[in-house]
């Protein structure tokens, strides 16, 4: 088997690529970070460094014939697509359709895997309920948006040229190898901070509740997706609701720290409230999270502190 891993050098990506290596998988790692600024490519993978909306990915697929893409290149940053839409657009839309396009172009077309968004795709969530992948999608982020467009034109694809496809939403991952650089991951942001001594910020009032997801296990569900013949899409994440503040204290103490948070207004492209249900990928791929909160932090702070993430 071939595969070819977008942002495969980035924090998820890369541990893709490390599975996908222990496998016996040939992988290629398509990603803008070249080998200076990607310390985490594996070196038994071959990298590629392209942006995924250069016009050269049709020609560089075409050479390697993968047998699945793993799409995970992308603008992450909540917060950046409201400021800069049409960045996030370029980015997150225009990007995947030249892949889609050079995916299009192979002589034998491998399958699709997206890994799209569950903790923005939805919207707010109320207090009753977990968000399902039948349920109406109505983002509030540029950010989302975008990501449903690409799962719109998988569709798209689909009918164009009979493209086998599979969708991941995830909810909000952490684990060893994120960092706080480019604004998303509240535990890696909360916990370099702490580490370092400085003040953290909680935007609106920590109530917010998110569903956390360890990195291995959406990984594992990544590869189910791939080896599965459904197209989803499916939720992969821990079904369990945390807070902000929660999130917070569990960090406090392990780590420990002393200080008090700020708190900062709420931000309008961040939804209240958002808990994935994941008994369709339990039930259909026989998937489902193996690792609890507490040891996914204490396995993430002890990867921080000792410098290899």
């Amino acid at each position: 088997m071939t595969a070819i891993v977008t942002g495969g050098a980035g924090f998820i990506g890369s541990h893709l690529v490390d599975a996908l290596v222990a496998a016996g998988e040939e992988t290629h790692i398509i990603d803008r970070h070249g080998e200076q600024d990607g310390r985490y490519v594996n070196p038994c993978a071959t990298m590629h460094q392209v942006e995924i909306t250069d016009g050269r990915i049709a020609d560089l697929v075409g050479e390697i014939a993968p047998n699945v893409v793993y799409h995970l290149a992308a603008q992450i940053s909540v917060p950046y697509s409201s400021d800069r839409p049409i960045d996030d657009a370029r980015a997150n839309i225009m990007g995947s359709l030249n892949l889609l396009e050079a995916v299009r172009g192979c002589d034998v077309m491998p399958k699709f895997v997206f890994v799209s968004t569950g903790g923005a795709i939805y919207g707010d969530i109320s207090e009753m309920q977990s968000a399902s992948e039948d349920m109406v999608c109505r983002p509030i982020s540029p950010y989302g948006a975008s990501k449903l467009a690409v799962e719109t034109y998988l569709h798209v694809y689909r009918n164009l040229c009979g493209l086998r496809y599979g969708i991941v939403r995830p909810g909000n991952v952490y684990g060893p190898r994120q960092t706080s650089r480019g604004g998303a991951g509240v535990v890696a942001i909360f916990s370099e901070a702490m580490l370092a001594g400085k003040p953290i910020t909680v935007f609106g009032d920590g109530k917010s509740v998110r569903d956390y997801i360890y990195v291995d296990d959406i990984v594992r569900g990544i590869l189910a997706v791939g080896g599965s013949d459904q197209s989803g899409p499916f939720n992969i994440s821990s079904g369990r609701p945390m807070s902000v503040i929660e999130v917070f204290d569990a960090l406090c103490e392990r780590i420990p720290y002393k200080m008090e948070p700020a708190y900062r207004p709420e931000r309008p492209s961040d939804v209240a409230r958002i808990v994935l249900d994941v008994e369709l990928a339990t039930r259909r791929l026989g998937w489902m999270p193996t690792t609890s909160f507490d040891q996914g932090i204490a396995n993430t702070v002890r990867a921080m502190e000792e410098g290899v993430r």
